[in-house]
């Protein structure tokens, strides 16, 4: 699945995802989730159970943010997190996203909508 959205989005931007790593080991992944629209992109991640808690994650979101600020074509940063993940909704809130709204993921259930502008 993650090698097919790759190659969907790599016609776009390049990269479309990024190994989040601790040293040598890798402790989790980022990448876009969907092919942009609006001059806006649309990111996800997630680290090893045994490596959360450590601020990988909201530095990988900080790391995406500064490379989509290079990019005059992002104007925006879009994501979503689990209502029932508070530790996901803390990694946008401490990148500076504000809450968009919410919809029903057919995966995931009910999701809470974040962006931040960019551009």
């Amino acid at each position: 699945m993650l090698r097919g959205l790759a190659q969907s989005i790599r016609p776009y931007f390049v990269p479309a995802g990024w190994l989040i790593v601790d040293g040598d080991e890798i402790v989790g992944l980022a990448s876009l989730v969907r092919q942009p629209g609006d001059a806006g992109i649309d990111i996800g991640f997630g680290i090893a159970p045994t490596r959360r808690r450590r601020g990988f994650a909201t530095a990988a979101v900080r790391n995406i943010l500064e490379w989509a600020r290079a990019d005059d074509r992002v104007v925006a940063v879009r994501g979503e997190s689990a209502i029932n993940n508070p530790a996901s909704q803390r990694v946008f809130e401490r990148n500076g996203f504000v809450r968009t709204g919410q919809r029903v993921d057919p995966e995931d259930g009910p999701v809470i909508r974040w962006e931040i502008v960019t551009g």
